[in-house]
């Protein structure tokens, strides 16, 4: 095989070395593990969860993994596999599925193999994609099937991914909290984890998911200026009309009827509490779209100015309830449609919102984090060059290295062009509808206020030219207006500087203690209370 930058940077987080040949390969142990494994429990004599866990200490014992696991991961796979799990199920796991996952495993080389010279003419191979680095990696279901048997089975290596602010990627504290503090959640998490290897043991899906790091850029490029950090002014000065708004008072993010990208309310390290205890929006995804796990293997934390995008998340289970009343209901079959690239069409974009912020929430810095980072996940950075028509006949300035939309006097053609090429960008875009699809984001556990989280998403789903915003609000009571309050917004006819200026006056007078109740009830007083 041969070295590539790409190779270099991920090879001391796989658990693979490079043998004389400069092929990939697994040390000869491990071989030998696997293929007892393959050939079922009489020959390895893998039947039961406390003698999988001795497996697989074995197996990090020869790879030389000196990170000792979770205490009480043996006593979790003991207590999942052997006790929670039905009697004709855990013989069926060990019989059937085990030994396929082990065959997997063993092809985890030549899957990589294979993954480099197809990826290597278009730059998506599998690799460390790090801080303020702008890219994508394409994997195969199948190659990621593997890396999430990796995953299972704790092989990766652990000791340097503190390191480059890497998230957990072993299930090894996964298994732990079922047993330290167990809990119905926790075992129908791990329940939607075994649901999804059953599933691709008895027949693996064969399209791909792309993992994206997205960034609004810190330098200022006047060429690319659409894509720089925006401050104040751009916010401020912007002409861009509001998108339609859509309110849902039940229903999900995930069951939204048509495409859309759909908002992950993320922990900066993505996936969040995925693989410990966490069982809210963001963790929950993970479980019932295990392929998402893959990303937490190679995509470090977000900055302000970075999102993370995922298409093609194939969804295995279905489940009912939240955070304590989450539960595996059953096997989810996807009929999402595929793309060219063989990804469903499912597009996931990761966005980590301020944790706790109070009234920090309310000062203009923070204001143009959070909208910036909403807006830097909904942008479609492959739409350069209609985003670059737009913002250019909109009379671009330059100022701290952002774009500010200003609408010059006697500029009515301009004004004319650039609201006809919008209109027929917005157009493109419901042709495809990839609008947003979302809801209370930097709420809930992260204390945010929802009537102004809410406002900051319509602004950054309008700016970056989205043909609307689907907001689900969960039944939240605080958002009860929330249709009436946009309805009347929209008849308004305001842009996005004219509702960014009335949220930064709104937002003003709370910090100096003028304003005593939400945005909604200071810019409507008639509301019902």
């Amino acid at each position: 095989m041969e070295d590539s930058a790409e190779l270099e940077s991920i090879l001391p987080y796989l658990p693979l070395v490079i043998g004389s040949s400069r092929r990939l390969l697994w040390p000869s142990k491990v071989v030998e593990a696997l293929e007892a494994m393959s050939r079922g429990p009489d020959h390895s004599l893998v039947n039961c969860g406390e003698v999988l866990s001795i497996a697989i200490s074995d197996m990090r014992a020869s790879l030389s993994l000196a990170d000792p696991l979770a205490l009480s991961a043996p006593l979790g796979y003991a207590l999942f596999f052997d006790e929670l799990m039905s009697g004709a199920d855990s013989r069926k796991w060990f019989a059937e599925d085990i030994p396929k996952l082990a065959n997997l495993l063993l092809r985890l080389p030549s899957l990589l193999e294979v993954h480099y010279q197809n990826s290597r003419a278009y730059g998506y191979g599998l690799r460390i994609l790090g801080p303020q680095q702008p890219g994508m990696v394409l994997l195969s279901q199948e190659l990621i099937g593997a890396l999430l048997a990796c995953s299972l089975f704790c092989l990766f290596p652990i000791s340097n991914r503190g390191l480059k602010h890497l998230p957990t990627i072993n299930f090894d504290q996964l298994f732990a909290s079922l047993y330290d503090s167990y809990s119905e959640s926790q075992e129908n998490k791990v329940r939607c984890i075994i649901c999804y290897f059953q599933r691709i043991c008895l027949q693996m899906p064969t399209g791909s998911v792309s993992f994206e790091r997205k960034l609004l850029s810190l330098e200022h490029h006047p060429w690319q200026s659409f894509l720089s950090y925006p401050y104040a002014d751009f916010w401020t000065k912007s002409t861009i009309p509001l998108c339609p708004f859509q309110v849902h008072s039940s229903g999900l993010i995930e069951d939204h009827a048509i495409e859309a990208l759909e908002v992950d309310f993320a922990n900066k390290y993505l996936g969040g509490g995925a693989l410990h205890r966490g069982c809210v929006q963001e963790e929950i995804r993970f479980m019932i779209n295990p392929e998402l796990i893959a990303g937490m293997l190679f995509l470090p934390s977000m900055a302000d100015n970075e999102a993370i995008e995922i298409v093609g998340a194939e969804r295995f289970s279905d489940y009912t309830g939240y955070a304590s009343s989450f539960w595996f209901s059953g096997d989810y079959v996807d009929k999402r449609s595929v793309d060219f690239l063989g990804r469903r069409k499912t597009r996931i974009v990761a966005i980590d919102a301020l944790c706790s912020p109070r009234m920090k929430q309310y000062k203009l810095k923070y204001l143009i984090r959070e909208t910036n980072k909403a807006f830097c996940g909904f942008l479609d950075q492959s739409k350069y060059s209609q985003y670059k028509r737009i913002f250019k006949m909109n009379s671009v300035q330059l100022n701290e290295g952002s774009s500010l939309p200003i609408k010059a006097k006697g500029e009515s053609r301009t004004e004319e062009v650039r609201k006809s090429d919008e209109k027929s960008w917005r157009l493109e875009d419901c042709e495809n509808y990839i609008g947003i699809a979302t809801g209370n984001w930097g709420c809930g556990a992260f204390g945010g206020d929802p009537e102004v989280k809410t406002i900051i998403q319509w602004l950054a789903a309008s700016q970056a030219l989205r043909p609307f915003i689907s907001y689900y609000t969960f039944g939240l009571e605080a958002l009860q207006s929330l249709a009436q309050v946009t309805q009347w917004i929209i008849l308004q006819k305001w842009n996005v500087g004219d509702l960014w200026n009335i949220l930064i006056e709104y937002s003003s007078q709370k910090l100096r203690g003028e304003a005593d109740v939400g945005f909604f009830a200071w810019l409507l007083p008639s509301l019902p209370k």
